[in-house]
C-alpha cells in the first residue's frame, strides 16, 4: 500500500473508530449510571478529541497549517455521521441539531492537536490522558444531577378578520393539507407535521387532541377559557403512543430530555381593526446542556406555532 495513502487512511480512520467506539460505549443503556450520550462529555469532549487526534496524527509539516489544524478534523466527524445513520444509531434530527458543536468543538481540538504536534517537546503522555478523558469526565458528570429548565416560546401573527372567526379556527383546526405546511425546519429535522386539532367542548375541562402525522398526538386539556379572547391548555405526549420509527429517541416528546407543558392562545383586538394572534407554549429540557438543547427546543416549538397560526390566518382571511 501506498506511504501516503496508509498514512492518510490512519488520520482519518483511527479518531472515526475512536468516535464510534465512544458513541457505542455511551450508548449502552446498563451503562447509562456512568456514560450518557446526551451528556456534555460526548456534545463537545468527543469531537474535540477527534480534532486532536487527526491532527496529532498527521505529518508535522501538515500540521503547521492552520487550514489543516481547522478544517481536517472534517473530514473523520462526517465520516463518523454517515456510518451512525447507516447502522441505525442515530438519526437526522439530532445530527443536524449537534452537527454545529461537533465542526466547532472538532476544529479547536485540530487547534490543540496541531500545537501538540508541532513542539519540540514530547507531549504523547499529555495527549494520552486527553484520550482517556471521557472515561474519567463521564462518570462524574452523570453523577451530577440535571436541573430540568422551562423555557418560552412566543408567537404572533395580525390577522385580518372578525374575531369568532379566527376563534372557530384556533379551538379547532380542521384538516392541513401538506401543501398548506410551512413548517421549514421541523420538515428539515423529519419531525411530523400537523393535521388537524380537535376539541370536545369549549370551555375549562375540554379535551383537545392536535393529531401530527408519523402517530405523535398531543393530548391537551383546557384549564382557562375565555370566549374569543383566550385558551390556556397542558399539553401531554405519551412516548409509549409514538412509534419509535416517529423521533429520534433523544428528541422524543414526553421522553427523557424533551417535554411540552403547555400553551397559550389569546386574540388581541387592534386600533386598525385586524386582530393579532398570540400563540405561546412553555416546554422542559432535562440535559447538562441546557443552554443549546434550549435554543434548539424554542427554535423548534416556534418554528411548529408560527406554521399553524399562518394555515390560520390565510383561511380567516378567506372566509
Amino acid at each position: 500500500m501506498n506511504t501516503n495513502v496508509r498514512n492518510t487512511l490512519i488520520v482519518i480512520g483511527i479518531p472515526t473508530l475512536y468516535a464510534l467506539a465512544l458513541r457505542v460505549l455511551f450508548g449502552i443503556d446498563s451503562w447509562n449510571a456512568l456514560f450518557s450520550v446526551m451528556s456534555v462529555t460526548f456534545l463537545f469532549l468527543l469531537p474535540t478529541i477527534v480534532g486532536a487526534l487527526t491532527v496529532y496524527l498527521s505529518s508535522v509539516e501538515k500540521a503547521k497549517s492552520m487550514k489543516y489544524r481547522i478544517f481536517m478534523p472534517w473530514i473523520p466527524l462526517f465520516l463518523f455521521l454517515a456510518i451512525t445513520l447507516v447502522i441505525g444509531i442515530e438519526g437526522w434530527a439530532c445530527w443536524l441539531m449537534i452537527l454545529p458543536v461537533f465542526l466547532l468543538t472538532a476544529s479547536l481540538g485540530g487547534l490543540l492537536g496541531g500545537y501538540l504536534k508541532t513542539r519540540k517537546q514530547n507531549h504523547r503522555l499529555n495527549f494520552s490522558l486527553l484520550v482517556l478523558l471521557p472515561f474519567l469526565i463521564g462518570p462524574l458528570e452523570s453523577a451530577i444531577d440535571t436541573i430540568p429548565g422551562t423555557y418560552k416560546a412566543y408567537t404572533s401573527i395580525d390577522i385580518d378578520a372578525p374575531a369568532e372567526k379566527i376563534w372557530s379556527l384556533v379551538t379547532r383546526v380542521q384538516e392541513i393539507p401538506a401543501s398548506q405546511d410551512k413548517g421549514y425546519l421541523t420538515r428539515m429535522l423529519g419531525f411530523p407535521r400537523p393535521i388537524k386539532a380537535e376539541l370536545n367542548f369549549e370551555g375549562v375541562g375540554g379535551y383537545r387532541e392536535a393529531i401530527f402525522t408519523k402517530g405523535l398526538v398531543f393530548h391537551e386539556t383546557v384549564t382557562e377559557y375565555i370566549p374569543q379572547q383566550k385558551m390556556v391548555f397542558t399539553i401531554k405526549a405519551y412516548p409509549h403512543e409514538i412509534p419509535s420509527t416517529t423521533l429520534d429517541e433523544h428528541v422524543v416528546i414526553g421522553g427523557d430530555y424533551f417535554d411540552v407543558l403547555n400553551g397559550t392562545y389569546e386574540l388581541e383586538a387592534l386600533p386598525n381593526g385586524k386582530q393579532r394572534l398570540h400563540l405561546y407554549s412553555h416546554f422542559k429540557m432535562n440535559t447538562t446542556f441546557n443552554f443549546y438543547a434550549g435554543w434548539w427546543g424554542k427554535w423548534i416549538m416556534k418554528d411548529i406555532q408560527n406554521n399553524i397560526l399562518q394555515i390560520e390566518k390565510k383561511r380567516a382571511e378567506a372566509m
